[in-house]
């Protein structure tokens, strides 16, 4: 990444982008609307939950920063099996579960862009519910092997503009984890990885 082209991050919780405020030396330049972080070419924006305020927060970052690039991201739960609690994947296809088509009546779906390099890819699935019972991932899994809240309005908002967009998640759940306790505990130990995977295979290289 050369010049003075931007890279844009949009996360949903300072619990998961902690590591990335402290590792790329971030500092806090406003609260409000969202809380930003910012460092020479790269601007951190914690959204909140959902996939509103992840809309929100997405064109926000792109007006007033004007990016080269946009990247999401953070947690995601496992809705089937092969998705171990840790594993870091490059999204490269969200379905809305929640919002069907009016003409088709299928899910409404999203293409992210792509890094190259050969990173691990996976379908994602983005609502705005909560998916933590076994039962509700084994339904959705029949369209996804992730589920997350905020990614299909990311990359919408980016369409939208005119800015690449990419995904990427690392796996805070599994189908036997319905306890939220558990999740953040999950969220905690892996998100250090997690930065250092993103600031090695994605940060470090243009697109």
């Amino acid at each position: 990444m050369g010049g003075h082209s931007v890279t844009l991050i949009i996360m949903a919780t300072m619990l998961e982008a902690k590591p990335f405020v402290s590792g790329l030396g971030l500092e806090a330049v406003s609260e409000k609307p969202f809380p930003v972080f910012k460092s020479n070419n790269r601007v951190l924006v914690i959204s909140g939950i959902g996939k509103a305020h992840a809309a929100a927060a997405t064109a926000f970052g792109c007006v007033l920063f004007k990016p080269s690039r946009v990247i999401n991201a953070g947690a995601a739960g496992a809705l089937e099996t092969g998705y171990p609690v840790g594993a870091m994947v490059q999204i490269r296809h969200i379905v809305e579960h929640d919002r069907p088509d009016i003409f088709t009546g299928r899910p409404v779906s999203h293409q992210p862009d792509m890094v190259a390099g050969g990173l691990a890819a996976a379908v994602l699935a983005t609502g705005d519910r909560p998916v933590i019972q076994p039962a509700d991932r084994k339904a959705l899994s029949v369209l996804a092997g992730l589920v997350d809240m905020e990614a299909a309005a990311v990359v919408q908002t980016c369409r939208t503009l005119a800015v690449p967009c990419h995904i990427f998640k690392f796996v805070s759940d599994e189908p036997g984890h319905t306890n939220g306790l558990d999740i953040i505990n999950n969220i905690r130990a892996f998100r250090t990885p997690f930065f250092e995977f993103i600031n090695t295979f994605v940060l470090e290289h243009p697109v």
